[in-house]
C-alpha cells in the first residue's frame, strides 16, 4: 500500500500553534490543515510577514501544509450573503498559495437532489465563481463530503465544468450524516479526490451522529485505504479530531491506527 503522508489539523491539539506544530512534529506527522476564516490565521490579519514566519515555523519542524479550511460555517446557498463570502474564500485561496498549498477545503451546504430547485442553482453559481478563480491561481476549492451521497454531489460538481473544483474527502461524514458507503465514494469521487480527512464516528439509531476516536466507528479504514490506494490518490489523510477530553492522545490513536494499516 502506498505510503500516505498522515497530517493533522492544527486546532484539533487544542494548544497554541508553536506548541500544536512540535507536538505533531513528535508524533510524527508529516503536515498540518490549518483553520483560515477568522482569528490569527485569517487572510486579513496575516500580513507578508506573518505568513512567511507561519510557513518558516512549519518547515524548521519538518512540516508543510496540507490545506487550509476555509469553512465559512454557511455554505453558498444564500443569494445575498454570496458576495461577500465569494470574495473571503478567495482570499483564503491567496493565502494557502503563500503557504504553499494550493488546498482550501470548505462545507458548501447541503445540495439539493433536484437540479432545477432554486438552491441548487444558486449554490452551483457560487462554486462556479470559486472554481474558475481556484483553476487561475493553480488551486482547489475542494468541497467536503457529508451531507448528501456521492452519486449526488459529483453531479453537481460535473455541473460546474472546471478543473478548479475537487473534493476534500471525509468518510466519517458520509458514514454520519448521509448514511454512504465511504469505499464506494472513493470509486465515485476518484477524479476529484485531492485531500482526505481521516476521522471516524456513527450514525445513531435516534438520529443525528458520533464523532469517535478513529478506528472506533463505522467507518472500514483497512477497506477505504485500500480504495484510495487503488485509484493512486497520494494525497494526505489529515486526522481530524473535532471532540473528546484527550484530543493529542486521539490523534496519536489515529496516526498509530493509520500506520498500522498502512504497513500491513
Amino acid at each position: 500500500m502506498y505510503n500516505f503522508p498522515i497530517g493533522a489539523i492544527l486546532e484539533s491539539f487544542c494548544l497554541p500553534t508553536k506548541e500544536a506544530v512540535e507536538m505533531a512534529r513528535d508524533l510524527g506527522i508529516n503536515g498540518i490543515q490549518m483553520y483560515a476564516t477568522n482569528g490569527e490565521h485569517a487572510p486579513e490579519n496575516m500580513n507578508t510577514a506573518a505568513r512567511k514566519e507561519l510557513l518558516d515555523l512549519l518547515k524548521s519542524n519538518g512540516l508543510r501544509f496540507s490545506a487550509l479550511c476555509g469553512d465559512l460555517g454557511m455554505g453558498f446557498g444564500n443569494p445575498e450573503k454570496n458576495p461577500e463570502l465569494i470574495e473571503k474564500f478567495k482570499r483564503i485561496l491567496d493565502l494557502a498559495k503563500d503557504l504553499e498549498t494550493n488546498i482550501v477545503t470548505t462545507h458548501i451546504g447541503t445540495v439539493p437532489a433536484d437540479p432545477s430547485n432554486d438552491k441548487y442553482k444558486i449554490m452551483q453559481d457560487a462554486c462556479h465563481q470559486l472554481a474558475e478563480y481556484a483553476d487561475s491561481i493553480d488551486a482547489h476549492f475542494a468541497v467536503e463530503t457529508g451531507p448528501e451521497v456521492a452519486v449526488l454531489l459529483k453531479g453537481f460538481l460535473d455541473s460546474l465544468n472546471s478543473k478548479g473544483v475537487s473534493v476534500n474527502l471525509d468518510p466519517a461524514n458520509l458514514v454520519m450524516c448521509s448514511a454512504d458507503d465511504p469505499v464506494q465514494a472513493v470509486y465515485t469521487l476518484r477524479d476529484y479526490i485531492v485531500h482526505t480527512h481521516a476521522k471516524d464516528g456513527v450514525m445513531l439509531p435516534t438520529g443525528g451522529y458520533e464523532e469517535l476516536p478513529l478506528g472506533t466507528g463505522g467507518v472500514p479504514f483497512p477497506q477505504y485505504l485500500a480504495a484510495l490506494d487503488d485509484i493512486g490518490y497520494k494525497g494526505f489523510l489529515t486526522i481530524e479530531r473535532e471532540c473528546g477530553e484527550t484530543p493529542a492522545a486521539d490523534i496519536k490513536l489515529a496516526y498509530d491506527h493509520l500506520k498500522s494499516i498502512i504497513n500491513g
